[in-house]
Order: structure tokens, then C-alpha cells, then sequence
């Protein structure tokens, strides 16, 4: 594993957990050139698992992806990367359990909205604003103000 800080190889580990139904390891980690710590996570990937755009094609599912598309939404707000890979993790064993092969794309922003809305309602706003395509700020209104009355 390379160091993220120096890009050196060696890193010695300094601690190890099961993470979420011990369905991934995750790493405490010292860079043995520089001393920078980091934490990698390792879980199996599913193979074959396809996802159903709106058009109709599909495409391999990409983990990395949906994470990008996460940090845009999460981007200068106050949510560790740990905790977006913890929720990235979570929308994927319920999506392994509620299909087998295809996943429509529409359920996966669903699953990741309902889980962003619970954490962060910025986040939840700028992720809805690209995954719902709103038409005009009226529509973006109205999800907020929708936001809104479920909070209170």
C-alpha cells in the first residue's frame, strides 16, 4: 500500500478492526518513510454486478464512482471520507440484497439520497440537484422546502 502523503510502498500496520458485519478489514497504517498514518479499508468486490442507466444500458458497477460522486456533494462539509466509505459500503450490501445481477441506477441514487439526507442536508441538496436534474430553482425550492417540513 502506498503512502497517500509520500507515494513511498512500505507502510507498517498498526492496527486492524472488522468493519460492518465483518464484511471488510479495515487498517490503521504508518508510512515507515515519512510517519504519516492513514487507514485503508479492504472488502470483497462482487463481480458481475451491473447497473441500468435510464437509457437502458448498463455497465459494470463502479465502487470508486459512487464515491466520487459523494465527495463532490460532501465537498467543504464537515464529513470524514471514513464515513462516506462507510456509506458507500451500507447502499451496496442492501443493493446486493434487494437484487441479484442488475441494480437500475435510479435505486442507487435513491438509496445514497436517503442516506445523505440523514447526515448532511447540504450534501443531500447538492446530491439531489445533479440526481434529480432539477428543471428550474422552483424545483429545487420545492425539494428544499420539502426537506424543510421533514425536519421539523
Amino acid at each position: 500500500m502506498n503512502c497517500p502523503k509520500c507515494g513511498h510502498e512500505d507502510s507498517k500496520v498498526l492496527d486492524t478492526r472488522t468493519g460492518r458485519e465483518n464484511r471488510s478489514i479495515r487498517r490503521r497504517r504508518q508510512c515507515l518513510a515519512c510517519g504519516h498514518r492513514f487507514t485503508t479499508l479492504e472488502e470483497a468486490l462482487r463481480e458481475g454486478f451491473l447497473v441500468v442507466k435510464k437509457d437502458g444500458r448498463r455497465e459494470e458497477f463502479d465502487h470508486a464512482k459512487i464515491l466520487n460522486s459523494l465527495r463532490k456533494a460532501t465537498e467543504k462539509r464537515p464529513i470524514e471520507a471514513e464515513r462516506l466509505e462507510l456509506l458507500v459500503t451500507e447502499v451496496i450490501e442492501t443493493l446486493e440484497k434487494e437484487y441479484d445481477v442488475e441494480v437500475p441506477s435510479r435505486a442507487i441514487g435513491e438509496h445514497l439520497m436517503a442516506r445523505l439526507k440523514q447526515i448532511d442536508q447540504i450534501a443531500y441538496v447538492r446530491f439531489a440537484c445533479v440526481y434529480k436534474d432539477f428543471k428550474d430553482i422552483s424545483a429545487l425550492a420545492e425539494e428544499i422546502k420539502a426537506l424543510k417540513t421533514a425536519l421539523e
